[in-house]
């Protein structure tokens, strides 16, 4: 196949500082009409010594250089985003429309309850939807992410054991389940125990009991699992498995950020699981990137009601909504205030949209364009696992660099020229060079076939002309980087070259 070639006009854009000229405006300013002072006699040493060097542009010019550099980003409205495990899920524009309307999008977050009854109501069907899609029976919105929800629930965990005059240490957690989860034990006090991969890819009861008698049946604060796991595959044994923690004393928390795989289909709590996170930004379509904006609420079982976040939202005798902040066993406030209002207001929009037939819908699609994908591309690349996936497809780059020298970076990199942003790489890290894609259920065949297509001609190429492929991309406005010194020597701050 063809390299693809470039189509319209491609602008390299240098930084705003270096366009313009001395006196030139975009303003128009009535004159000083204060009187002119002297800034070293105020600031001291604190006043520059030399003018800050701010652009100095004419309106187009300002105007050109934002709309060139929009022209270059990458988002869900252009193209399948197949990053795996992130699930980039298309956001519906009417989202957009209700978290706008005025009332929602001008609330101050310090107003009094009493004056904020309709989203508050809003925010209440959230959590109690939330508790039916999960099998939980209550939520809390507070989290700001999936890492504070996981952080959330292993705290109302060690709350909850400390309640029962215990204070367990060890929480076993496969490697399979999501990187954040060692991490939010250590910032808990607890100790990770990790349950290696095996060449099947679930976890199987036999391992996590081996695992519990190895460091000590009376030291178990819980598991963390997350299903589907971050290999694509659903944890088949599970119900055994929660039997045996629950057995040794232990909480179950189930990371629940692949919900989207199985929402409709499974409730983690009808078999068992005590505490789990859901994350809006990925299963629910509020918007995801960029470090933001998150939202994990975690949803959790009776026993741990006593110990969510605080301030609780709760519905009174009377109908009215209000924040109850007389909690003498909560963990306490994880941010200052609740939650990421703009998130519940669309994923609100979103549960009402589509019932829990379309739910179940959605999930089912997921996991359908998944399979494809691995059906068509399995062959090409290597599958790490025999299971069939579920939401994500996890392939690997092993065979190819074998035969090639062509690595997964190389893949993505070149990807790029054939309209495709690179999947997720190097993730999960049990998969040697992994590729990690999740198509998600609203991408139509036809593109998804374009997507396979691409990948078959990219380890064609790798065969053909592995330079070719090893030194892309060749179509984007910036080529390949040099991605080694950019980590060693990063360059954060415009400075102009000396003339």
């Amino acid at each position: 196949m063809a390299r693809p070639q470039p189509q319209g006009i491609k602008f390299r854009e240098p930084p705003i500082f270096e366009r313009g000229t001395v006196g030139r405006s975009g303003a128009s300013l009535s004159p000083l009409d204060v009187p002119d002072i002297d800034p070293a006699a105020h600031f001291g040493a604190l006043a520059r010594k030399e003018a800050a060097g701010l652009p100095e542009v004419s309106e187009p010019e300002a105007f050109r250089h934002f709309v060139r550099l929009s022209q270059w980003n990458f988002c869900i409205d252009s193209q399948l985003y197949p990053l795996g495990s992130c699930t980039m899920k298309y956001n519906p524009k009417i989202n957009e429309w209700a978290a706008r309307i005025p009332g929602f999008l001008k609330m101050h977050p310090e107003t009094p309850d009493e004056l904020v009854q309709g989203s508050l109501e809003v925010m209440w069907h959230v959590q109690q939807m939330l508790s039916a899609v999960s099998g939980m029976d209550a939520c809390s919105l507070q989290p700001s992410a999936g890492a504070q929800g996981e952080l959330a629930g292993l705290m109302m965990m060690r709350a909850y054991h400390e309640s029962k005059g215990r204070s367990p240490k060890k929480v076993f957690i496969p490697e399979s389940a999501h990187g954040t989860n060692p991490a939010s034990c250590a910032l808990n006090g607890l100790v990770a125990v990790k349950i290696e991969k095996n060449p099947g890819g679930v976890v199987t009861p036999q391992e996590v009991l081996a695992a519990i008698e190895r460091e000590g049946s009376d030291d178990v604060c819980g598991l963390m699992i997350t299903n589907p796991n971050t290999l694509g595959v659903y944890e088949k044994h599970l119900p055994e498995i929660i039997e045996i923690v629950h057995g040794k004393g232990g909480l179950v928390y189930g990371d629940g950020a692949n919900t989207n795989a199985i929402m409709g289909h499974a409730r983690p709590g009808d078999i068992g699981v005590d505490v789990i996170h859901i994350n809006l930004h990925k299963t629910f379509t509020t918007p995801h990137g960029g470090g933001g904006p998150g939202s994990g609420p975690v949803c959790f079982k009776k026993h741990l009601e006593p110990f969510q976040p605080g301030p609780v939202l709760v519905r009174k005798d009377d109908g009215t909504f209000a924040f109850d902040r007389d909690r003498p066993q909560s963990i306490g406030r994880l941010r200052a205030f609740y939650g990421n209002f703009g998130m519940f207001i669309r994923a609100y929009t979103y549960l009402r949209e589509m019932g829990g037939e379309g739910l179940k819908m959605a999930s089912a699609l997921a996991v359908l364009n998944a399979r494809y994908l691995w059906a068509m591309l399995k062959d090409t690349y290597a599958a790490p696992v025999p299971e069939a996936c579920m939401h994500e497809v996890v392939l690997s780059d092993v065979d190819l660099e074998k035969a090639t020298g062509v690595k997964t970076l190389d893949v993505a990199k070149r990807l790029l020229d054939y309209g495709f942003h690179a999947p997720t790489i190097y993730f999960p890290l049990v998969v040697p060079g992994a590729l990690m894609i999740e198509p998600t259920e609203t991408e139509t065949k036809e593109t998804l076939d374009e997507f396979i297509d691409a990948m078959k001609a990219i380890a064609r190429e790798a065969q053909e002309d592995p330079a070719l492929v090893k030194s892309a991309p060749h179509n984007t406005v910036v080529g390949r980087l040099d991605e080694a010194r950019a980590a060693r020597q990063p360059r954060l701050r415009w400075r102009p070259e000396a003339r």
